[in-house]
């Protein structure tokens, strides 16, 4: 009986392989054997195994990597910034100037002489971005991250073009092209952190999501995204972030999932499950899980962009907690893993950035952990943030970086240096190679050999719509957390004129107002919207602190009160006072509202929202669900003494005026 059974296995699975895919090509021809047709990619006439897509991921990555040459290896590990024309990414002030982005290629060699991200000098100036059509022939450049902000159509063309010239090189080796998230609303829509609002749908921000507390909408989301992704020709995540926001003055908290590990772990292994599938395939978007083994515990919340927080440290000894969401990343096939530019301090490993480390790559991801996908470096650790090992030259760390594990660099668009180190005899080619084969492997499993081009009018009809946003919507009510209602003043169900207020920045650091007044138009009955405080029964005031965002530190402590914020706390405690006020504060960090505290009976917190999802859950047109994601501390104090590696609900007693998992509902 068992025999049989095999025997039928085996015929299925011969019969799976001879099924024919979707082959798209622009300049290659086609080879038909056995009435099968397979694309001839590297021209030269026969059938070569890496082009035979019923052979193996295995024997096909091999093969091609035979028929590479050391100088198209080398290519293959870096993964740059490619920019469309008129995109201006990454050149400081002329990257304010308005240009139209057109999907036609931006043929600029951008070398820089000081950090993208920092602004500050290079020792080395960097080629971040190259030509594009220099990048892929001469430079054999094959991964790229996409950051333009642009329509659908020109999206979705300009892939095609990019895949049609790869198609036309030697060996016709597909591209894949990485993005960071572009499906939330968030406040920090930094280069290198989210592209903002876009045209696809767009959901809560990670910390909105996982307020929610719905691991099966979770899913969908990641689902709905990754057919977005996919349609314009997106097939690779920089995203999500495992790290836990257990330091609650990092900068970086708001691309997170909250300080809990067993949610944070839900979370992520959903994420990675809905944008890949339980295997890699041709509808797949390829995750990159950040940042490990966990970006979150830095000293003094300082960033590891900057040289002033370059460690992370763990006073409260729970390293292990820090890596468990990793794990369930892991478990659920993540394609890639992303090390932080951070060096541990006071911890049994050396204190070299995550990407050098070997005791944290190789050791512990590798080898403990089982780690079998691409370890792909953050974004400029061998040039920009080399923590730990700034006494090295170029070729000593990109030495030391493979030594440790890496597969792929990040933030360089110039092989010479990583060919310089090969050449020199500080890693052998067999080296490369291992890293050659796993990106080879990701490629083939994405079936981008196969079929690497999008249907342009598809993807118009696809992206952001409105069955999608429709999801989006739910999500936007599931995260809004209720915090207090001491006054009763909720939900809102008598004839109320309300004021809606967002307040942005107070003291005119913008051009702007800080107050804007917000009039919804979804219908709400009984809510007349009015534009003054004096007409209105019940004001709004939405709060959106701000640090300024990751890119604006200065290496100063970094307070996390209201009043440090840009939030004009003596105008809200007199509005709170004169007229009955709910309070919603958008939390991209946990902020300490003590300032407000005494005259806020009606709390609720958001974390990247819709003013419409808001005033559902004011007037109860959806009963509120959310819990927050992280614990909010009483006081600066509590801040300035919290143990950056332990969350906000295991601190001592005392230390949250609300704590991880608080959020009310209306009873009914």
């Amino acid at each position: 009986m068992m025999k049989k059974f095999l025997l039928f296995s085996l015929i299925v699975s011969v019969a799976n392989a001879q099924k024919q895919p979707q082959l798209s090509h622009r300049s290659v021809k086609v080879l038909k054997e056995s009435g099968l047709e397979f694309k001839d990619l590297n021209k030269n006439g026969k059938l070569d195994k890496y082009e035979d897509w019923r052979l193996p991921v295995e024997v096909r990555a091999n093969d091609l990597l035979s028929q590479m040459t050391l100088d198209e290896k080398v290519g293959f590990m870096l993964i740059s910034t490619t920019r469309m024309a008129g995109e201006m990414t990454f050149q400081g002030n002329a990257g304010n100037e308005r240009r139209e982005i057109t999907s036609a290629f931006n043929e600029e060699d951008l070398v820089q002489g000081t950090n993208m991200f920092t602004r500050k000098p290079l020792a080395v100036p960097t080629l971040s971005a190259s030509g594009t059509t220099k990048g892929v022939n001469e430079r054999h450049l094959r991964h790229f991250i996409l950051r333009a902000n642009t329509s659908v159509k020109n999206l979705a063309e300009w892939s095609n073009n990019l895949q049609a010239l790869c198609e036309n090189t030697r060996l016709g080796i597909p591209a894949v092209v990485a993005s960071n998230p572009r499906n939330h609303i968030t406040v920090d829509a930094s280069v290198g952190l989210s592209v903002g609002a876009t045209p696809f749908s767009k959901w809560p921000g990670e910390l909105g999501m996982a307020a929610m507390r719905d691991f099966k909408l979770t899913r969908e989301f990641a689902q709905i995204a990754a057919q977005e992704w996919a349609a314009v020709g997106l097939r690779k995540g920089y995203m999500y972030m495992a790290d836990l926001a257990t330091e609650p003055r990092w900068n970086r908290t708001e691309g997170t999932f909250g300080e809990d590990a067993d949610l944070s772990a839900n979370m992520i292994r959903e994420i990675v499950l809905g944008f890949q599938g339980t295997k890699l395939g041709n509808q797949s978007v390829a995750m990159t899980t950040k940042h490990f083994p966990g970006g979150g515990p830095q000293v003094g919340g300082q960033d590891s962009h900057f040289e002033w927080g370059k460690f992370a440290h763990y006073p409260g000894g729970m390293f292990d907690y820090h890596v468990k969401p990793f794990k369930a990343a892991i478990e659920a096939g993540t394609s890639s893993m992303m090390p932080y530019y951070s060096a541990p301090q006071g911890k049994e490993f050396e204190e070299v950035g995550f990407s050098y480390n070997k005791a944290i790559i190789d050791d512990l991801l590798r080898k403990k952990l089982g780690f079998k996908g691409i370890i792909n470096s953050d974004t400029g650790p061998i040039d920009m943030m080399p923590w730990g090992v700034e006494n090295l030259s170029i070729t000593e760390r990109y030495q030391k970086a493979l030594n440790a594990g890496v597969d792929i660099f990040s933030g360089s668009a110039d092989p010479t240096f990583l060919l310089e180190t090969v050449k020199k005899g500080l890693v052998t080619e067999s080296r490369i190679d291992a890293s050659v084969a796993r990106l080879l492997k990701e490629k083939f499993e994405l079936g981008l050999f196969e079929n690497p081009y999008v249907e342009i009018e598809k993807a118009q009809k696809l992206v952001g719509n409105t069955e999608f946003q429709q999801k989006a919507d739910l999500a936007h009510r599931k995260s809004v957390v209720l915090l207090r209602n001491d006054a009763k003043l909720l939900p809102l169900t008598q004839k109320t004129k309300v004021l809606l207020e967002v307040i942005r920045d107070a003291g005119g650091r913008n051009a702007e107002s800080p107050t804007k007044v917000i009039k919804p138009t979804a219908s709400y009955p009984n809510v007349e919207f009015v534009s003054t405080k004096e007409e209105a029964d019940i004001v709004v005031e939405w709060l959106y602190p701000t640090t300024g965002g990751l890119f604006s530190s200065n290496g100063k402590p970094i307070e996390l009160s209201l009043s440090k914020n840009r939030i004009d706390v003596v105008r809200l405690n007199e509005l709170c006072k004169a007229k009955p006020t709910i309070v919603v504060v958008n939390f991209t960090n946990p902020w300490v509202i003590e300032e407000i505290e005494g005259n806020t009976k009606t709390l609720l917190a958001t974390f990247g929202t819709t003013p419409e999802a808001v005033m559902d859950v004011i007037t109860g047109k959806f009963n509120p669900t959310g819990k927050m994601p992280f614990a909010i501390p009483v006081s600066e104090k509590a801040v300035a003494e919290n143990k950056s590696d332990v969350p906000g609900s295991k601190e001592n007693a005392g230390y949250a005026l609300f704590n991880f998992g608080d959020g009310l509902s209306y009873k009914k």
